[in-house]
């Protein structure tokens, strides 16, 4: 019995100590010493999204291999959409090893909702050297949605990233989380000039209602090509974008959804394909 409720314990310990990278409760943020610091004159980043679909849609366990692929892009931060938290799918803290597989980077996770005795939900990984300042993790409201949705935000020294994912079943869901994220990034960064980027799977195409509505607050930066499924892609509906307030400080160098890799195969990381932008932030 001692041993047994030892390996328990020790489980819990291996799935939520998450040391500087603890999430907040829904609505609240965390402060990093380095908040007080002055932002670079110019920065060139690649910044990524990628519904990884729990590293398991193929049947096999493709952690390794997507964080080989997000190394092959040299991207410094990656939105990253379905994640498992220590759930009898996968019993494992999904994004804290990827994280540590990516070389010991932040990270951040938004559970959405509780699922099979653990989590499920959304997260972003980023290297050190960005400087997280707050981090913010909001649940977005299910309405007549097919599961609870979240947001993840993490502040960096010279911008801000965000990660969702939108509800895909009712169209009325995802419009009223796509109000909810811009009315949040509005009151709390529409007064600032540090650049607010968005990112992850909308599931909406580029003339659908939400899209429609983002574009008017927001500027995609990502292009308008098929993304979904990674197998023979139909759909547009991961997106990258940077919101009006300081769009005018990101100078977009390239973009591009990736169709091959020397490290891993789109066909089987995933049933998405994964989206990333260069961009300049002056």
């Amino acid at each position: 019995m001692f041993f047994a409720l030892l390996s328990a314990l020790l489980l819990l310990w291996n799935c939520y100590n998450t040391h500087s990278n603890v999430t907040p409760t829904p609505g609240e943020k965390t402060t990093d010493p380095q908040e007080g610091e002055q932002a670079h004159a110019e920065d060139t980043l690649r910044l990524a999204t990628y519904n990884v679909g729990v590293f398991g849609k193929s049947g096999t366990n493709t952690s390794d291999m997507v964080a080989a692929m997000v190394k092959e892009l040299g991207v410094s931060a990656l939105s990253m959409n379905e994640l498992d938290s220590c759930n009898t799918r996968n019993n494992i803290f999904q994004i804290k090893l990827f994280a540590e597989a990516m070389g010991g980077w932040d990270y951040t996770f938004a559970q959405a909702l509780n699922y099979k005795g653990g989590g499920y939900g959304i997260g972003i990984v980023s290297d050190p050297s960005l400087q997280i300042q707050k981090r913010y993790r909001l649940k977005l409201d299910r309405g007549d949605g097919s599961e609870q949705r979240a947001l993840a935000v993490c502040e960096y020294r010279d911008f801000v990233f965000g990660s969702t994912h939108l509800d895909h079943k009712s169209k009325k869901a995802q419009m009223s989380q796509a109000v909810a994220i811009t009315n949040w990034v509005k009151n709390t960064y529409g007064n600032t000039d540090k650049p607010v980027i968005l990112c992850g799977d909308f599931n909406a195409m580029p003339d659908s209602e939400t899209i429609t509505y983002m574009k008017q607050e927001w500027t995609i930066l990502s292009p308008l090509a098929f993304t979904y499924p990674a197998s023979a892609p139909t759909k547009c509906i991961d997106y990258i974008m940077v919101y009006r307030n300081a769009s005018s400080r990101v100078e977009l160098q390239s973009a591009e959804v990736p169709t091959a890799f020397k490290s891993g195969d789109v066909k089987i990381a995933s049933d998405h394909l994964p989206v990333y932008v260069e961009v300049t932030i002056k």
